[in-house]
């Protein structure tokens, strides 16, 4: 916000699927199978903004898991954006609902209204692409606007945004024999607090890995879905703390260690309550119908817009599934963070099949 009163040689362009006849078809129809690519452009430029919405067949669950959104930057061969559509733009598991943060909203009507505000310069050119992994053709509309430029600061960075998903986390077993797990000699602790919870957990094995990026930049946030699928087990995933190795051996203590994971995202004591603010919120929360507090699906952002984490050679961020990695659960992310390339490359998208969600 505070360049938003400085003149500068931008030259505003858009990428759209208006009918160009002067009608009203303002999408494009892509067919199963079939790769659309809505924007290529050569030359120095700064994306600024995407909108998008689709129109699916009503057989088709889980579209917006089944797209895929892929972004190349000068001419990369190695994507640095690569999500199934709806997760790029923070819908979790492929559910529509509505919310909003500084940097993107799900809108009206019932969150079908997606945008994106990250800014993504680039020096060379970009390429967008969409896969449609669908059984059926999908109605795609768009709006992307973007800024042809002259130059950008020799500082800029690349916008990189990476899905992970692992269907069973399964507890992680550890050699604690040299704890208690007899609570008589720790006084200090309230008799509610479980005997599990004294496990330790040092080294991050068995963590859910967000992101593992090489390279110079700074890590911007996330959204985390978290699938308790085992609901008789009333099972809670906040003590799982966030473990984020930076420029270090991931054989180390990771420099930064946090409390929990409803700690991470700003939330405290259990959340059960969807909200969305400015950098974080939980945006679903399926405890309220299933009868289990924190039941099936939770869905949560956070957004490191004023306090990025900052890397010179590697940044691994990760959580524990549970305390100690105790818990068996369906984790899924999007990662968001700018870097200089070359970046990692990422790992093999799954199968259409692997990311549908558990129902």
């Amino acid at each position: 916000m505070t360049d938003i009163s400085l003149l500068d040689d931008g030259y505003f362009c858009r990428a759209s699927s208006f009918d160009s006849t002067g009608g009203n078809k303002d999408w494009v129809d892509i067919q199963s199978g079939e790769t659309y690519v809505p924007l290529v452009f050569t030359g120095c430029g700064k994306i600024t903004h995407i909108w998008t919405t689709i129109g699916e067949h009503e057989s088709e669950l889980f579209a917006l898991r089944k797209m895929l959104i892929r972004i190349y930057w000068d001419e990369e061969i190695s994507p640095s954006v690569e999500a199934p559509l709806g997760d790029f733009f923070g819908l979790g598991f492929g559910i529509k609902r509505p919310f909003e943060n500084i940097m993107q909203s799900a809108s009206q009507a019932d969150g079908r209204s997606m945008n994106s505000y990250f800014p993504m310069p680039f020096k060379k050119g970009v390429r967008i692409e969409i896969e449609n992994q669908c059984n059926t053709p999908v109605m795609f509309y768009y709006n992307i606007d973007y800024e042809k430029l002259l130059t950008l600061p020799d500082q800029s960075a690349y916008f990189h945004a990476q899905y992970r998903h692992v269907m069973h986390t399964q507890p992680h077993e550890r050699d604690n024999t040299h704890l208690s797990l007899n609570r008589t000699d720790r006084e200090d602790l309230p008799a509610w607090y479980p005997a599990e919870w004294e496990r330790s957990n040092i080294d991050g094995k068995g963590n859910y890995t967000l992101l593992e990026a090489e390279g110079e930049g700074h890590y911007v946030g996330c959204h985390l879905n978290i699938d308790n699928f085992k609901v008789g087990s009333n099972f809670w995933y906040g003590e799982g703390d966030e473990m984020i190795w930076i420029d270090q051996p991931y054989s180390d203590i990771p420099r930064v260690w946090g409390t929990g994971t409803e700690d991470y995202f700003n939330m405290a004591f259990c959340p059960q309550k969807t909200f969305s603010s400015l950098y974080h919120g939980l945006t679903l929360y399926e405890g309220s119908n299933c009868g289990v507090p924190w039941g099936r699906k939770n869905s949560m952002y956070r957004l490191h817009v004023l306090d990025p984490i900052r890397f010179k050679k590697n940044i691994k961020v990760t959580f524990e599934t549970g305390h100690a990695n105790l818990l068996d659960m369906d984790y899924s992310s999007i990662a968001y963070w700018y870097q200089v390339e070359p970046h990692k490359k990422y790992p093999s998208m799954e199968s259409v099949e692997k990311r549908i969600p558990r129902y």
